[in-house]
């Protein structure tokens, strides 16, 4: 395991306060650099300062000097002038997920995709942990990789949420077992192509060992083991006769044989069908008794802001899926939420297929309310399959919403884009939802 004598962290936020507090626990003289004025970084600035290590805050370039490690936080693109820069005065580039993993004291799960990364992770881990396990979650879960393996000494398993943004600059990372849930067109402002974003989630399995498991959906079977180059043990998962472990009516088959009946829980729909396959059989694949995988989904509660009923008032019920940010998530959850469906959609748009969900929202939606800087583009195209209102905020589309539904029916908020233009990020939109849908609750009947 390599210690370094000086290290240079882009970025001071969870990320980068997690590597620091690794590398200065080590030994190592860090320097941690971010663009934004101190007084935005006060917080940070005093962990750090606690820690011993160097600030370089509010400059628009980096300090000129040597460093042996560099460490990029998420937020940082590989095209980016600061991490170009970094390449010139650090003798290495890691981001953050690999300067922890290589700390790491056990065996690693790791899984990324476009859309179901956080509820496999939680599943994953706390079937880990039924099973007698010693598991934690990390990366892009929530809790920083470095900060993980620090605060979680004897560990069986480190479950790892990994994003395109993390891949962007991994060397040597590598799980014991890897999956793939899915790809979508996601992040293509910042990754520019649909095969480039494949090019980097194929990255997860590119250093994978003979006896590593690589876990990915039926149909992209051979296109990521090609991409990758990986070593693994290729294995697949989805509802076609052919996958490895196939979602069947409810229920988890392995080669043909039933290991797991999720009927009842909040995997066994259809809708959940490529989650369930994928996690069961990826716990599988490690060894887990898939009934561990089961009493852990008849108890599992879904994460905040994920198809998440907040309220039900006068008989409609309301479903807070602020993080879904592309289209395919709206697809999703389309076909997660049972009944007629008012969906509020928008905000700053990913992607700009809207074509492709109008056939799903003229089967499933009553109608449409939309919101943000994407609010007239979908309006352009949707309301031609389906009735569209045009809110601008969600003030307005949660009003509007609440005014036309009719008992029996859900008002799914499933933004299907990111939430820049109008909040810092996706659970400060939840949040907003939530608490506005609670202020109705003396207007209604919860």
């Amino acid at each position: 395991m390599q210690r370094y004598r000086t290290a240079l962290i882009l970025g001071a936020g969870l990320s980068g306060l997690g590597a620091a507090r690794l590398l200065t626990a080590e030994g190592t003289a860090v320097t941690v650099a971010d663009a934004r004025p101190e007084k935005e970084l006060a917080v940070a600035a005093q962990v750090l300062q606690d820690l011993g290590a160097r600030t370089h805050f509010g400059q628009s370039h980096l300090p000129w000097e040597a460093f042996e490690l560099g460490v990029v936080s998420p937020g940082f693109a590989w095209s980016s002038d600061w991490v170009q820069a970094a390449y010139a005065i650090c003798a290495r580039i890691v981001p953050e997920l690999e300067l922890g993993w290589s700390r790491a004291p056990c065996r690693v799960m790791a899984v990324t995709g476009s859309n179901g990364k956080s509820t496999a992770v939680k599943w994953c881990t706390e079937t880990l942990i039924r099973a007698g396990l010693q598991a934690t979650p990390a990366g892009n879960y929530g809790v920083s990789v470095c900060d993980a393996v620090l605060d979680h000494t004897e560990l069986d398993w480190l479950v790892l949420e990994v994003s395109s943004f993390q891949l962007e600059t991994v060397q040597e990372f590598r799980a014991d077992i890897g999956l793939l849930t899915n790809i979508h067109p996601n992040h293509l402002d910042r990754h520019q192509s649909l095969s480039a974003y494949t090019d980097l989630k194929a990255r997860l399995f590119a250093r994978t060992r003979a006896e590593d498991v690589c876990l990915v959906p039926h149909a992209l079977l051979d296109e990521i083991r090609a991409r990758s180059g990986g070593a693994g043990r290729w294995m697949s998962f989805g509802s076609v006769a052919d996958a490895r472990y196939r979602f069947q009516e409810g229920q988890v088959l392995r080669d043909g044989t039933p290991i797991a009946d999720l009927r009842g829980t909040h995997f066994g729909t259809d809708a959940m069908a490529d989650t369930a396959s994928a996690t069961v059989g990826g716990l599988d694949a490690v060894g887990v008794d898939p009934r561990h995988a089961v009493a852990t989904a008849r108890s599992f509660e879904s994460l905040p802001y994920r198809v998440q009923e907040v309220a039900v008032l006068n008989g409609v019920r309301y479903i807070n899926d602020s993080k879904s940010t592309n289209l395919a998530a709206i697809e999703f959850a389309l076909g997660a939420v049972t009944g007629p469906v008012r969906l509020i959609a928008g905000g700053l748009a990913k992607e700009t297929d809207f074509e492709r969900l109008k056939e799903v929202l003229e089967d499933r939606v009553e109608s449409v309310y939309l919101i943000g800087n994407s609010a007239e583009q979908m309006f352009s195209v949707w309301s031609r399959a389906v009735s569209c209102v045009v809110c601008n905020t969600l003030d307005e589309a949660i009003r509007q919403s609440g005014n036309d539904a009719q008992e029996g029916e859900a008002i799914l908020f499933s933004p299907g884009c990111a939430s820049f233009d109008q909040f810092r990020n996706y659970e400060e939109r939840g949040e907003y939802f939530t608490r506005r849908v609670q202020d109705l609750t003396g207007k209604g009947t919860s």
